[in-house]
């Protein structure tokens, strides 16, 4: 049960997806006067080290966080006069991929790369005085890193971390005072309960406060229970007449391979959604244009694609 680290995971194509929506809703909610509290119901350790042991050990930032920086740093091409426009990098990053970059630079010196800052972090970097986090974690070393991380920021009592069951912690805060919400939920699904539970948690949150967005970070691997949690959360959000925007971005096929020993290969995670219940009206238009980037930059073979569906 606490056998998953985020720190092997930071940064990877999944958090560049993750936090890009994150930070591409939270500019848009941000934008009202009433008080934004939002809750993380799997936060992790808040902070990671891109050059440290759990990191280097799995290299997933290389094809990720890191992948894309470089992408960005490279000179672009010419457009050929008269020709069509495109939605590739060359010809301009699109403006939340941009911004995801820059928020994700503010935490290291200039120049360095080295760390990475978690979900938590990224909420409340661009918190507002009144606005609140809550963050649930519940692994017994990451929840410690995560309090002495938060304490750091000197944030007071904006930032509460809760030591508990995050798919059950969140139920006593729903409605939040202000009648204003941002529940981002992506667990790791190690545990195989995780995808019905996710989807269980989203329900009773609807019923307890209706007019919350709901971001649920999903993995798109050959298991039933993964292909299950947007098509539940769809049908979820339909009858509560609620709109709703699921976008996914593939890196490469989910097919095991061998190696020339005839040992088999297994791919790693291909791909990741992201499943927006009630999302800014700005972040379908948003995505179209940065999805197509990320596939361009991240892509690792011919599976590569993106998609953004909406409906509601």
């Amino acid at each position: 049960m606490f056998s998953y680290r985020h720190a092997f995971h930071a940064g990877n194509h999944a958090d560049v997806l993750k936090h890009t929506v994150l930070i591409a809703m939270l500019r848009h909610l941000l934008q009202k006067d009433t008080a934004l509290t939002v809750f993380d119901t799997h936060a992790g350790a808040g902070l990671y080290r891109l050059d440290g042991e759990y990191a280097e050990t799995s290299g997933e930032a290389a094809n990720g966080f890191l992948k894309l920086l470089a992408a960005l740093k490279k000179p672009s091409a010419p457009t050929k006069k008269g020709a069509a426009a495109t939605k590739s990098i060359a010809d301009g990053v699109a403006p939340i991929l941009q911004d995801y970059i820059d928020l994700v630079a503010s935490f290291n010196a200039p120049g360095s790369h080295k760390v990475y800052p978690g979900s938590p972090f990224i909420i409340q970097h661009l918190l507002g005085e009144r606005d609140k986090l809550k963050v649930f974690e519940i692994h017994p070393t990451d929840v410690k890193t995560l309090s002495a991380n938060i304490k750091q920021l000197e944030a007071g009592r904006q930032v509460a971390v809760l030591r508990e069951d995050g798919f059950e912690g969140i139920k006593k805060f729903l409605p939040p005072p202000a009648r204003r919400a941002l529940v981002l939920s992506d667990p790791s699904y190690e545990i195989k309960n995780d995808y019905a539970r996710v989807v269980a948690m989203v329900a009773d949150s609807l019923t307890r406060f209706a007019t919350g967005t709901y971001a649920v970070w999903y993995p798109i691997i050959p298991r039933p229970e993964a292909h299950d949690v947007p098509r539940k959360l769809k049908t979820l959000a339909t009858k509560a007449g609620k709109s709703w925007l699921n976008a996914t971005l593939t890196i490469k096929s989910s097919k095991l391979t061998s190696d020339d020993a005839g040992d088999v290969i297994r791919p790693g995670l291909p791909a990741s959604g992201m499943f927006i219940i009630n999302p800014p009206h700005t972040l379908k238009a948003a995505l179209q244009l940065a999805l197509p980037q990320l596939v361009e930059v991240l892509g690792q073979d011919q599976h590569a694609t993106s998609t953004v569906e909406f409906g509601g």
